[in-house]
């Protein structure tokens, strides 16, 4: 399918904002610059920015260029989305926010998933002792069964913000499952946690989870920091 036009310039526009080509609460150039600077018509201009605006962006003024959100207190579901389809444009930071947001999340879709699914959830680590002890086949586990466990949550909310870092996610697993010593830790939760729902303990599921996600998030920040990689 083709791209269009208009999300051509949308895109353009907010790599200019994350980049602060154009800075928050500055004003955007008008439609007629924008028109000239992107050699398409004022149509198309209008459109991306009403899109950008919905998107939590900008803020449009009658009569006057539209303005520059703050997008980190102003956006929406739909500004992560636009930021995660920038692949290398990410904003610094942006991984370890959602990280941070895994520590709370995470823990609550598994202990909805082990309160009412345990048999189904428990049968998601059927495969586990067959996991080869390779970075990609690390990171396609993990992705799958964060998204299953989620999808037994029965908050279809959880499966939904899952979904929109999909590629991140995956790409984030690549990485981060490089380090031998990552995938260690990773294999000793995930029988922690079966061992956890197997035995009906609810509450300590939901601990094991939330302590994981908050040394996964650690480990991330040392590998980002120039730790060393240590491979077998």
């Amino acid at each position: 399918m083709k791209t269009r036009s208009s999300d051509i310039v949308g895109r353009q526009i907010i790599q200019s904002i994350i980049e602060g080509k154009i800075g928050v609460h500055e004003s955007m150039p008008s439609e007629r610059e924008l028109s000239s600077r992107f050699n398409v018509g004022r149509p198309t201009i209008r459109e991306a920015l009403q899109r950008l605006e919905r998107n939590g962006w900008i803020t449009i003024h009658k009569g006057v260029p539209a303005t520059v959100n703050n997008y980190w207190k102003q956006g929406n579901l739909m500004t992560i989305v636009d930021m995660l389809q920038l692949e290398d444009e990410i904003p610094d930071g942006f991984i370890e926010h959602m990280l941070e947001l895994r520590i709370s999340l995470t823990p609550a879709y598994i202990k909805d998933a082990s309160k009412h699914n345990r048999l189904r959830l428990i049968a998601l680590f059927s495969s586990l002792d067959e996991l080869s002890d390779k970075p990609h086949s690390y990171a396609i586990f993990d992705w799958n069964l964060q998204q299953d466990m989620a999808q037994l949550s029965p908050n279809p909310i959880y499966r939904l913000i899952l979904n929109s870092f999909s590629d991140l996610y995956q790409r984030m697993g690549l990485q981060y499952f490089e380090n031998s010593s990552h995938r260690s830790i990773s294999k000793q939760y995930y029988f922690a946690l079966l061992d956890s729902i197997w035995n009906g303990d609810i509450e300590g599921t939901e601990k094991i989870a939330r302590s994981m996600m908050k040394t996964s998030l650690q480990l991330w920040k040392k590998q980002m920091n120039g730790g060393e990689i240590h491979e077998e």
